[in-house]
């Protein structure tokens, strides 16, 4: 953060035409041995990574589950698309909050306005094949760990250019962001570690956010394989803060870290179909007070195909 104030290029994103100031090609590392790695200089949001964690690794693309959770961190997507709908009188017009309110309350309009297709839990539980297959990318890795420990090929990719950009079809486009877009998990000195390559990161209001979210990953996979955790390394592409975030960003780095907390995994999760929230503890976490920024919507692609914020 305190590279990026001090020399980041400016750039304004032709989506949304917001300004950020980053770099490009970052690298950052933790030895999960030593703490859990979730941010102490502000508060971060525990609830949402725990929950939207297992969105992912249960391989749902439908905010339902979130919502009905009370995690809030997806709602603006599928509601931006409803109400692009709206306006052109596909459907009926409603606020943002009675419409989080019909998906957590409607199971039938929540399975038609709440899905977050070709989004990461399908792209890691379910990838379309050609064939009609749904693959199952992180269950073959973690078998591949487990069988192989000297693999040097368990990755697992939300990458698909089919649905992504102005690669896909105008009725195919993936509406939503692909930003923490592939990680690779490797066992040394018999530890399990995971690489994640982010193309595009908010270092002041996402990173802290996935740094947690991917170390947990680590942690998870590493009791599934009865092993240690090792490395979590996090490989930025553009990595930025946005302009009008840089005050709060200079308050978090002006606060004193404390120590890490520690996480722990129940031992009976050794299957990645056993897993469930209440199967973590997350114990001495004494972070400062939260900082406020406003979140911008990035990545979304209107219904128009017009080109989009890129994260």
């Amino acid at each position: 953060m305190q590279e990026i104030i001090e020399t980041g290029d400016r750039q304004v994103d032709i989506g949304h035409g917001k300004a950020t100031f980053g770099v490009f090609g970052r690298q950052i590392r933790f030895d999960l041995s030593k703490g859990f790695p979730l941010l102490t200089t502000k508060k971060v949001y525990w609830k949402g990574v725990l929950h939207e964690l297992y969105w992912f690794l249960s391989g749902q693309s439908n905010i339902r589950y979130l919502v009905q959770n009370d995690v809030h961190i997806w709602d603006d997507y599928p509601y931006r698309f409803y109400a692009e709908h709206a306006k052109k009188g596909k459907f009926p017009e409603m606020t943002k909050e009675t419409f989080i309110a019909r998906i957590k309350d409607d199971e039938a309009f929540a399975n038609v306005h709440g899905e977050l297709p070709h989004i990461y839990g399908e792209m890691w539980r379910r990838w379309p094949a050609k064939d009609g297959r749904g693959i199952d990318q992180l269950a073959w890795a973690i078998e591949e760990l487990r069988t192989d420990p000297g693999c040097h090929n368990a990755i697992v990719t939300s990458w698909n250019p089919e649905y992504l950009y102005s690669m896909a079809k105008k009725e195919e486009v993936n509406h939503f962001p692909i930003c923490h877009n592939m990680y690779q998990m490797n066992i040394k000195n018999e530890k399990v570690s995971l690489q994640l390559y982010q193309r595009s990161a908010d270092i002041f209001l996402g990173v802290p956010f996935n740094i947690a979210s991917y170390a947990l990953l680590c942690h998870i996979v590493a009791n599934i394989l009865g092993r240690e955790v090792g490395e979590f390394v996090h490989t930025f592409g553009d990595v930025h803060i946005y302009e009008n975030h840089f005050d709060a960003a200079r308050e978090q780095l002006a606060r004193e870290p404390h120590p890490f907390p520690k996480v722990k995994i129940a031992p009976e999760v050794k299957d990645l179909a056993l897993f469930r929230p209440e199967h973590v503890l997350l114990s001495g976490y004494d972070p400062h007070p939260p900082i406020k920024a406003e979140l911008v919507v990035a990545g979304f692609r209107s219904l128009e195909n017009k080109p989009a914020g890129k994260g």
